[in-house]
């Protein structure tokens, strides 16, 4: 079972930690990407996520679908919401289950990091001083990767 969305509402990971768990499953992986108040130096209020939509769930889907097929993992949630969020609210979220804890822990990490490289969605910060500026999405997924 492999599901992704491009939601407005918020991210319950209880939830999608349901839909993935089983006892055929001897590991569940849940990664979440939260709102934080800084970035490069500056104090953020909130991010402002905006989407291409039906092509970022098909791009989703094709990540999915890499993951199964590398890591055997085939029980797969992701959600990635759009939209105006708060500090601390959750952003992303991937929930991946799989017989050992290896393939799962792999998955999260490889699925993240390649929704940073490929789906098009975008994120203007909103920071402490009132302004607001579009984040390069090449430069996050370097970032994120050390």
């Amino acid at each position: 079972m492999k599901r992704s969305s491009v939601i407005t509402r918020e991210i319950d990971p209880a939830s999608l930690i349901n839909e993935v768990v089983s006892p055929q499953c001897g590991a569940v992986s849940l990664f979440l990407g939260t709102v934080r108040d800084a970035n490069d130096g500056r104090s953020v209020s909130a991010i402002e996520y905006s989407a291409y939509k039906s092509m970022a769930e098909a791009e989703l889907e094709r990540i999915l679908d890499e993951a199964e097929e590398r890591f055997g993992v085939s029980v797969l949630v992701v959600e990635h919401r759009i939209g105006l969020l708060g500090l601390g609210d959750v952003s992303v979220a991937i929930a991946a289950a799989h017989p050992h804890r290896a393939p799962a822990l792999d998955c999260t990490r490889y699925v993240i990091e390649e929704i940073k490289k490929r789906v098009p969605i975008w994120k203007m910060e909103h920071y402490a001083d009132g302004t607001r500026d579009w984040v390069d999405p090449s430069g996050a997924a370097q970032v994120s990767s050390v």
